[in-house]
């Protein structure tokens, strides 16, 4: 945990071009990047440790409203250089997953068409699709050992711009893998000619995440 910290702020710290340097004024976005990444983690480490769905959901909900101040100010920072910025970018796409996960999930919570194993089997997969978001950050620790430090900009955005795309893939897939789950609600509910109260619960289609 420590270590991926770590990373993230060093990245953020050391992932500017030579030819500019950021001034951030006001905000630390290395401080916001660290909160969002230990607040990512500690939801999968609740997720995997506590076996109450309900409870489990409550703890992710307090751990993610917890940590949602450091995502909401990332945001907002705006005057960062080219690759800082693109870091940046991928830390947000971690938080925007754990958000997905806390959304969504809560919303399932209320859905009577699912089973309480199914929710349980979809908190896992929401939690171990945040994980691998996680563990794609610590890439970037390539910027900063030794060698990392030698590369010249050309490098580094590649080696940014390859963890960015990846982590961004598993932000798609999350995005799939909740309306795969909501067209499974739409389905059940269609057999019982309540679909209306599936479309509330969710919305519609070109909303936000689905």
């Amino acid at each position: 945990m420590k270590k991926l910290i770590f990373v993230v702020m060093m990245v953020l710290t050391f992932a500017i071009t030579s030819q500019a340097r950021a001034q951030w004024v006001v905000t630390d976005p290395t401080n916001l990047a660290s909160g969002i990444v230990n607040s990512a983690n500690e939801i999968v480490q609740t997720s995997s440790t506590v076996s109450n769905v309900v409870k489990n959901f409550n703890e992710v909900k307090r751990v993610y409203e917890q940590g949602k101040e450091y995502y909401d100010k990332l945001k907002a920072v705006n005057n960062l250089v080219k690759d800082a910025r693109k870091v940046q970018q991928t830390v947000l796409l971690v938080g925007d997953v754990s958000e997905m996960y806390v959304t969504n999930f809560g919303k399932m919570m209320n859905d009577p068409n699912f089973k309480p194993n199914e929710l349980a089997a979809i908190a896992n997969g929401y939690s171990a699709l945040l994980n691998e978001s996680t563990e794609l950050l610590k890439e970037l620790k390539q910027i900063i050992t030794a060698n990392g430090l030698s590369l010249n900009d050309k490098e580094r955005m590649e080696v940014i711009d390859k963890v960015y795309k990846e982590v961004k893939e598993y932000h798609a897939l999350v995005k799939y893998f909740t309306n795969k789950n909501i067209s499974v609600s739409i389905i059940r509910a269609k057999k019982k000619n309540n679909t209306k109260r599936v479309l509330e619960l969710y919305g519609t289609p070109d909303q936000k995440y689905w």
